[in-house]
């Protein structure tokens, strides 16, 4: 099995899966698209087959103008039909792995995919877990289920955990550009996983064990949720002692050795950073081991919506105003600047504490016509239009995400107050007055 799947990856005859099509999913079937592979793309979400058998891109900065290509030559087949899952010699799954209501990892898209490939996983297929998961994933959770029908995992069939590491809208770093590491059940099985990415990666970094793959994915984003943890406590230090934060980290970052500059904001956004955490030390207590540092930023991030809606109270109650009653309009609902992406974003958990003041709420975001109830919300409502006359008929702005289509000297010479909370203000003369930071 190990020799037939090694000659088809020479020859990229070997036919590539992809399970998940969303922002780690699609980007990842254009490049294996790319390389010459063949591949089954799977979701079941029949609204993205569909869009994509009419050569159209859901994600805004992935361009629509591959997609018709590869299908009518056959290199994509998108479908939903997740009893082809046998005909994919290599397969990615790229499902999320969202928190429960309990802060707790939510498995299910990762077993449900798992118990589909089981259903029908067939000697020589390499299967790659590339959601980001606690350790232990790979070998607990998706092995008993591929060994239930009696393949033995490194000669009959390939098992594997490779993380993402997807960053939309980042225009330095690329899949091609970012270094893939691979941890596999067994040395054939790493090795088998690093002959399929070498083909789409600049470089492969093979690790001992899946475990090491991991923890590896969990350390990345641990690491930037404590030093965000740790720079959004200083901030709010700051605020107490009249002390501009920003210029603080402007006049740090000169030090060209020893630090490494982070930013305050609402608080955390996205798939990665405000989960993994929680990831980590959910699994730390089944070894009896407290994750307190850990755990401990993740209170902080979380609490930073809460302090911002404090620092607007403040800032109406300056001015005479009280919330509730008052009109707020919210601009960027992404997690991030420059992308269409709402999972996890602090703007939702801003919205839903102003509403619950009872101010009145709208939002802008150019990325994001419209925000649908989701797993943990009900807000359902249409961004408005950002002129000088509907910025003039709010009594407040909160800046959540800092696109780069937002002018700041617009905004503050139309608003009325403005609380922003990334400094893209910063820069603007003669808006003392006006603008307070969060």
């Amino acid at each position: 099995m190990q020799a037939t799947l090694e000659r088809k990856l020479k020859e990229r005859s070997a036919v590539a899966g992809v399970v998940g099509l969303g922002y780690v999913g699609l980007p990842l079937v254009r490049h294996f698209c790319e390389a010459g592979y063949r591949v089954v793309a799977f979701d079941s979400d029949e609204q993205k087959i569909q869009k994509l058998l009419r050569g159209e891109s859901y994600i805004k900065h992935i361009p629509s103008d591959w997609i018709l290509d590869v299908i009518k030559s056959g290199t994509l087949t998108p479908t939903s039909d997740f009893s082809r899952l046998n005909e994919p010699d290599c397969i990615s799954i790229c499902v999320p792995t969202p928190l429960n209501k309990n802060h707790e990892p939510d498995m299910q898209y990762v077993l449900d995919t798992t118990q589909q490939i089981a259903k029908s996983l067939r000697r020589g297929q390499l299967v790659v877990l590339e959601s980001t998961t606690y350790p232990r994933t790979t070998r607990e959770l998706l092995l008993p289920l591929l060994q239930e029908r009696g393949l033995k995992v490194g000669e009959d069939f390939f098992l594997a955990f490779s993380p993402e590491r997807e960053d939309p809208g980042n225009g330095t770093f690329t899949i091609k550009t970012i270094p893939k590491v691979v941890g596999g059940m067994t040395a054939t099985c790493t090795s088998l996983a690093s002959q399929f990415y070498e083909k789409i990666f600049e470089r492969v970094v093979e690790v001992g064990n899946p475990e090491v793959a991991e923890m590896c994915k969990l350390l990345e984003n641990i690491f930037r949720s404590v030093n965000i943890a740790l720079v959004n406590e200083l901030k709010m230090i700051c605020d107490r002692m009249g002390i501009n934060i920003w210029e603080v980290i402007d006049a740090a970052s000169t030090k060209p050795f020893g630090f490494m500059p982070f930013y305050p904001g609402p608080g955390l956004g996205g798939h990665c950073i405000p989960i993994d955490p929680f990831y980590l030390s959910w699994k730390a207590r089944e070894y009896e081991v407290a994750a307190r540092f850990i755990e401990l930023s993740g209170e902080i991030n979380i609490s930073m919506p809460s302090y911002v809606i404090g620092r607007l109270i403040k800032a109406l109650n300056r001015v005479g105003k009280p919330v509730k009653g008052s009109r707020v309009l919210v601009l960027g609902a992404a997690y991030k600047k420059d992308v269409d992406d709402i999972r996890e974003s602090p703007t939702i958990k801003l919205m839903e504490l102003l509403l619950e003041y009872g101010a009145h709420v709208d939002y802008n975001d150019p990325y994001i016509p419209r925000i649908r109830p989701g797993r943990h919300h009900g807000i359902d409502m249409l961004s408005v239009d950002l002129t000088p006359e509907s910025l003039r008929s709010y009594d407040c702005i909160l800046i959540s995400t800092p696109h780069s289509c937002y002018d700041p000297s617009f905004i503050v010479e139309h608003a009325q107050l403005v609380v922003d909370t990334r400094n893209l203000t910063g820069r603007v003369k003669n808006q003392q007055d006006k603008v307070v930071l969060a």
